[in-house]
């Protein structure tokens, strides 16, 4: 990932709001020139992607990133800490109760990131100060189990999303044996569930409506414009 004024590190993993899919944070690990501190970069921050270089550009400076809130992305993260960053980086909110970077359906569609008046209103006792329940890691995710209507199909293997919108479209499902041990794409609107204690998906489609899915074979898949693989 490239500031305005140089390289600040690379893209970790995702962080999804497991009601829309929508990409809420990139997760980038800086190196040396921060001490390895990882810091969130909201989808706002990207410029247009340059896929030769493998580079995401961000309307960003060294210093902004540097003097950005310290947060341990090891832990859960806070609403209040979600409103700190988009202060320090003077980020957008619509309504009081979400974020949105211009047009960007994805962004603009997120479950609930609520200001702190919202917060005391829906939970005085603060309770849930320490609690973003939808935001969820890609890399925690992968290798979640996949269960049908009518059974398991496999895992999770991998996420296909949207640069352009900023969204999970696809989830890469590794087959294991069944069905020839193919990877094929299931469209995220299908997930019913996710149980985290069971580290397991519920889908609301059958093992033939997976059977179907196209298959995803990486060396020969031909990408459409806007969309790739994390």
């Amino acid at each position: 990932m490239r500031a305005t004024d140089g390289e600040i590190g690379k893209v970790k993993e995702f962080y999804f709001d497991d009601l829309s899919w929508a990409i809420r944070y990139l997760i980038i690990e800086t190196g040396n020139w921060l001490s390895n501190r990882k810091v969130l970069i909201s989808p706002q921050a990207l410029q247009l992607p340059d896929w030769k270089n493998k580079e995401f550009p961000i309307n960003l400076t060294k210093q902004q990133i540097k003097n950005s809130p310290d947060i341990d992305t090891n832990k859960p993260i806070s609403h209040r800490q979600e409103i700190e960053m988009y202060r320090h980086y003077a980020w957008e909110r619509y309504g009081g109760n979400g974020f949105y970077a211009g047009s960007s359906a994805a962004v603009m569609n997120l479950s609930a990131v609520v200001d702190e008046k919202t917060i005391k209103e829906n939970d005085p006792a603060g309770s849930r100060a320490n609690d973003d329940p939808h935001l969820r890691s890609t890399e925690r995710v992968s290798g979640y189990h996949i269960h049908a209507t009518d059974g398991d199909i496999g895992h999770v293997n991998d996420f296909i999303i949207d640069d352009e919108v900023w969204k999970i479209t696809d989830l890469v499902i590794d087959t294991h044996n069944w069905i020839g041990g193919h990877k094929v794409l299931v469209p995220a609107r299908h997930v019913k569930e996710i149980q985290w204690e069971n580290f397991k998906i519920i889908i609301d489609v059958s093992r033939e409506y997976v059977k179907d899915c196209q298959v995803f074979n990486e060396p020969e898949f031909v990408f459409p414009q806007n969309i790739f693989e994390i």
